[in-house]
């Protein structure tokens, strides 16, 4: 066990149902279905197959004898033809229509697609999760002003809520790119070597109707509306790359979503969750790293490569098919969708665990808010009779000096007394406690946080009530 390699997605990042779905067990028993599923087809076309064979292959679509299996391959170099004669094995009056008309990509090909939908339906899942509960974050700070940065400068106020509310969108925007590849997925179908359906044809006396048909219906039994028209032996790899930019999509939204609270915390105003044993740095016992943040943007930055290598897989086909993607594809769809699991456990586990410190905050707020309020001030001593040029230029000299004061000598900010000194402006200190209100300085944050959120749980939250619930569980 501690002697040979082990991938950390399986030993300490990716979901057990992920891993499940691409396990051998998940392939060879979807392999199995697709081949009840050919024979069916062909018995309801009139091909001579009896209801015999079809029960006996039903009867061991699940128990896979991998052991043969894997000692007919080692022996014929071929997995697909190793474990037809492992099926026929144990369906011995079937093992003449195994595989009838069919070449590898049939199961093959069609197996990945079936299990790459049933991944990004769980991905989806996982992404409901998110959004609630980033909504329920944004719904919660909507109103509680926070510096606002540009340039990692502080620029104008916004809410702790609007800035979750920008978290959320990239996550709803991953969404909805999710469900248009869901809804637009194709069987590769039933097509044969070069993906002219030639020994299909054959087995059927030319009739092309039904080969057809035949396409159709291993599609609809299989549960999809139709397959692609027209393929090689391959489905295009372009699909590939489609969806693992589907999934290197939610990874730029959790690296982004982690690098805004990894700066958060370093300012001591949000942090990600930390459990009562959990341990910073094996140095300095004082340190809270956000370590969970750190490994998402880690595991995010794999995924977003990722999708380059689709798309050189994709883009370097050769004819009709170049077998150099498999080994390829093996590690990148499998590793993609394990790790876009991990992400989205671990952003869950981090949204749904936040931990505000509104103190925190408003001492950043009341450092910087009387630069941010000059333009008000400027207004209100000007309808006070002031004179606007000659006050604009005072409150840019007090503020420059205010300014040196805090960069050189490490001074409170005095901004405000010195321009409640200053008789040019006529303003007291209750004009200026007025005049420094955070919430006057937010704009419609709260109410576009609010509009917002009410919109995510019309088109997102409501509609999939049946999945909200989940709790992250990661391991480490």
């Amino acid at each position: 066990m501690y002697d040979t390699y082990e991938s950390p997605l399986e030993t300490r990042y990716a979901s057990r149902e992920m891993q499940s779905l691409f396990s051998a067990q998940k392939k060879f028993s979807t392999w199995r279905r697709l081949w009840l599923a050919l024979a069916e087809g062909e018995k309801e076309l009139g091909l001579p197959i009896t209801e015999e064979q079809l029960s006996e292959m039903r009867a061991h679509l699940d128990d896979i004898n991998f052991e043969v299996a894997e000692a007919r391959e080692k022996e014929v170099r071929h997995d697909v033809m190793a474990h037809v004669y492992a099926f026929g094995l144990q369906c011995p009056k079937a093992a003449p229509i195994i595989h009838l008309g069919a070449t590898s990509c049939f199961v093959g090909d069609n197996a990945d697609i079936i299990i790459m939908r049933e991944a990004l339906g769980l991905l989806r899942a996982k992404l409901v999760n998110v959004i609630g509960a980033l909504s329920d974050f944004a719904e919660k700070y909507k109103d509680m002003p926070a510096l606002g940065f540009t340039h990692l400068q502080p620029a104008q106020l916004t809410t702790v809520g609007k800035r979750a509310a920008l978290w959320t969108q990239d996550f709803a925007e991953d969404y909805a790119e999710v469900e248009y590849r869901l809804s637009g997925m194709r069987l590769r179908g039933v097509k044969g070597t070069t993906g002219t359906q030639a020994s299909f044809l054959e087995l059927f006396g030319g009739d092309g109707e039904k080969v057809k048909r035949l396409d159709e219906l291993v599609a609809d039994k299989m549960g999809f509306k139709s397959s692609y028209p027209v393929t090689g032996q391959t489905y295009p790899r372009k699909l590939d790359y489609q969806i693992m930019s589907s999934l290197s999509g939610i990874a730029q939204s959790a690296h982004k979503f982690t690098n805004d609270v990894r700066l958060l915390q370093s300012m001591k105003e949000i942090e990600e969750p930390f459990e009562k044993h959990q341990i910073g740095s094996s140095a300095m016992a004082y340190k809270r790293n956000p370590m969970r943040c750190e490994r998402i943007a880690s595991l995010s930055r794999y995924l977003i490569n990722l999708s380059q290598n689709a798309a050189m897989t994709s883009s370097e086909q050769w004819l009709e098919r170049t077998l150099d993607d498999s080994a390829n594809r093996r590690l990148t769809i499998a590793e993609g969708f394990l790790t876009a699991d991990a992400v989205l456990e671990l952003v869950l586990n981090v949204a749904d665990g936040l931990v505000v410190y509104p103190k925190t905050i408003a001492a950043h707020i009341k450092k910087e808010l009387p630069f941010m309020a000059t333009e008000n001030i400027l207004m209100d001593a000007v309808l006070k009779g002031g004179n606007r040029q000659e006050l604009h230029e005072k409150i840019r000299a007090h503020s420059m000096e205010a300014a040196r004061l805090v960069k050189e000598e490490g001074a409170e900010n005095d901004l405000l007394r010195r321009i409640a000194a200053d008789p040019a402006f006529g303003l007291g200190d209750a004009d200026l406690d007025r005049l420094l209100e955070p919430r006057l300085y937010v704009g419609r944050a709260p109410e576009q946080t609010a509009e917002y959120v009410e919109t995510v749980r019309k088109d997102i939250l409501e509609p999939n009530e049946d999945v909200l619930g989940r709790i992250s569980d990661i391991s480490v």
